[in-house]
C-alpha cells in the first residue's frame, strides 16, 4: 500500500467508515484491494501449490495453514483489536513535549502485510488529521487516541469492519478448491463471531486469541443426525451440575471436527421452550468423554475433514458459557447471517475463474470446423452466467452495506444464500457441459468445484430453509 499525499490517507478514514463515495461498494476501497492482494499472495505460495494433494488425502493440515493466515493477520480481521502489536511499539516514537502528543511510524512508504496496514488504518480511523511523508507517516494523536491505544481489548484482530471479512472471503475463492475457504470460513465467521461479540474476557483470551493467532483449529457444533437446518431440534444436552455443565449426545458434519482445538457449541440447557433453552458452549476437544466417531467420506469439499462426534458424560466449566444462558439459539441465529454472507462471498470469484476458463477452452476447442464459442447457445450461456454473478455480487455488498450500519439483514442474507446455492449449481453445470468429455474428468478445475458447489444448497441452511425464511418475512408464510 503506497503511502501518497497527506489527502489519501485522510480520505481512508472515511474510506473505511462506507463514506467514500468513489468505490463501487464499501468493500472496493484500495484498503480492501490491498488486503486482498496480501491474502493472494499466501494463498498462491503457502496453499494452491499444494491442494492437489491435500484433496487426494482428504485432509489438508489446518493448523499449518492456520499459523500461516493467523500470523499475517487475516483470521481476526473483523475481531477485537491487540492494544498493539509488538512489531509497531519499536516503530513508536512519542514527544513527550507535544500538546496533543504527537506520534510517528518512520520508515515505512509501503505497508508490507496485512498487519501494516491495520495500523495504519486503525490511526485513520481514529483520527481525521495525518500528515504524510516520504520517509515516515505522523500521526497526530490526542490524548484520547493515546488512552484508547493503551485500553483497546488484547485480542490479536485488526478491528475493521465485516466488509473486510467479506473481502478477504472473497479472494479466498482464489483457491483451487472448495473445502479449504470452507473451514477458513468456519474458523473465521461460524465459530467465532458470537465469541468475539457476547463471550467474557477470560473466554476471549482461553479460546478467542489463539484462533485468531492460528494456534488453535475452532469447529462448530451445531448440527445433529435429526437436526440440520431445523436448529431448534438439536437433541444434546449441557445439564449444570456445581460449577460444571455435563454434555451429552453428539454433532454431526463438523467441519475440521478431527483436527479441532475446540468447538463452538450450541446445546439445551434447560427444559424450557426451543428456542430459549439452549446455550452456546467453549467445548475444549480433549476432554474426556469426546468420541470422534469417524471422518466423513464425502462427494466434495475433500480437502476439508468433516467428523460424527459423539459426548459421553462430558465435564466443562461453567464459565465456558457464552454469554448468557439460554441465549444461545439467538446467538447462533446472528452467528448464521454473518455465515451466510460469508458463504456467498467465498463463492462470487470461483464462479468467475470457471466462466472465464470454460471462455479460453471454448475460444480454442473446435468442434465441426469452428471453436465451440462461436455457438450461439454457448457465447448467450455464458453471458447469461456473468451477469447472474454480478447481480449477486450487487445483492451481497448491499447485505454487507447494512449489516455494518447494524440493521438485521436476515431476509437480504437468506436471499444471497438461496441464489448462491443455486447459481453455482448453474455455472458448474452449464460450464462442465461446454467442456465436453475434459468436463468429466479430475484433471480440470470445474469437475472439482462442480462437486464441491453442490454443497452450497445444503450447508448453512438448505435453499428450502431460506425460501421459508423469506417468506416469513414477506409475511406470506402460512401460519401454523
Amino acid at each position: 500500500m503506497a503511502l501518497r499525499a497527506g489527502g489519501s490517507w485522510a480520505r481512508l478514514g472515511w474510506a473505511l467508515r462506507g463514506r467514500s463515495s468513489g468505490p463501487r461498494h464499501a468493500g472496493d476501497t484500495p484498503q480492501h484491494r490491498d488486503l486482498r492482494e496480501a491474502l493472494r499472495k499466501i494463498i498462491d505460495k503457502e496453499i494452491n501449490p499444494f491442494v492437489d494433494k491435500w484433496e487426494e488425502e482428504g485432509q489438508f493440515p489446518a493448523h499449518k495453514v492456520f499459523k500461516i493466515l493467523g500470523q499475517a493477520g487475516f483470521l481476526g480481521v473483523d475481531k477485537p483489536t491487540a492494544t498493539f502489536h509488538k512489531r509497531y511499539k519499536k516503530l513508536i516514537k512519542s514527544s513527550a513535549t507535544c500538546d496533543p502528543p504527537q506520534f510517528s511510524i518512520v520508515g515505512h512508504r509501503k505497508c508490507t502485510n496485512s498487519l501494516e496496514a491495520a495500523v495504519f488504518a486503525a490511526f485513520s480511523c481514529a483520527t481525521g488529521c495525518h500528515q504524510i511523508q516520504l520517509c515516515s507517516v505522523i500521526v497526530n494523536a490526542t490524548r484520547y487516541i493515546l488512552k484508547a491505544l493503551k485500553l483497546s481489548h488484547e485480542y490479536g484482530g485488526m478491528g475493521l469492519d465485516f466488509s473486510y471479512n467479506i473481502a478477504v472471503a472473497e479472494e479466498l475463492g482464489n483457491i483451487h478448491c472448495g473445502g479449504i475457504p470452507m473451514a477458513i470460513g468456519v474458523q473465521t465467521g461460524m465459530a467465532t463471531p458470537a465469541l468475539a461479540r457476547f463471550g467474557s474476557h477470560e473466554l476471549k483470551k482461553q479460546f478467542l486469541v489463539p484462533t485468531v493467532a492460528g494456534d488453535f483449529v475452532a469447529c462448530l457444533g451445531v448440527s445433529e443426525v435429526g437436526a440440520g437446518s431445523d436448529v431448534a431440534n438439536i437433541k444434546t444436552t449441557a445439564v449444570r451440575k456445581g460449577d460444571e455443565y455435563v454434555i451429552n449426545g453428539g454433532k454431526m458434519w463438523i467441519t475440521s471436527g478431527s483436527q479441532a482445538d475446540w468447538m463452538c457449541l450450541l446445546a439445551n440447557t434447560s427444559e424450557g421452550p426451543p428456542h430459549q433453552n439452549k446455550s452456546l458452549i467453549c467445548l475444549p476437544m480433549n476432554l474426556p468423554g469426546i468420541h470422534i466417531a469417524k471422518k466423513i467420506d464425502k462427494l466434495g469439499m475433500r480437502s476439508s475433514d468433516t467428523a460424527q462426534i459423539f459426548f459421553e458424560d462430558v465435564k466443562v466449566p461453567c464459565k465456558n458459557l457464552i454469554g448468557e444462558e439460554g441465549k444461545g439459539f439467538m446467538y447462533q441465529m446472528l452467528q448464521f447471517q454473518e455465515e451466510r454472507l460469508w458463504g456467498v462471498a467465498s463463492a462470487l470469484t470461483p464462479m468467475e475463474k470457471i466462466i472465464q476458463e470454460t471462455i479460453d477452452y471454448t475460444r480454442q476447442r473446435k468442434v465441426f470446423g469452428q471453436p465451440v464459442l462461436h455457438n450461439q447457445t454457448v457465447h448467450f450461456r455464458l453471458a447469461e452466467l456473468a451477469t447472474e454473478v454480478e447481480l449477486l455480487r450487487s445483492l451481497l455488498h448491499r447485505a454487507v452495506a447494512l449489516y455494518i450500519e447494524g440493521n438485521d439483514v436476515t431476509k437480504f442474507a437468506s436471499m444471497a444464500k438461496l441464489k448462491a446455492g443455486r447459481l453455482t449449481r448453474e455455472v458448474t453445470d452449464s460450464c462442465l457441459q461446454f467442456w465436453g468429455g475434459m468436463g468429466f474428468t479430475s484433471e480440470v478445475l470445474v469437475s472439482r468445484l462442480y462437486r464441491d458447489f453442490r454443497l452450497m444448497s445444503i450447508g448453512g441452511g438448505t435453499d428450502e430453509t431460506m425460501l421459508s425464511i423469506i417468506c416469513k418475512y414477506m409475511d406470506i408464510l402460512p401460519r401454523k
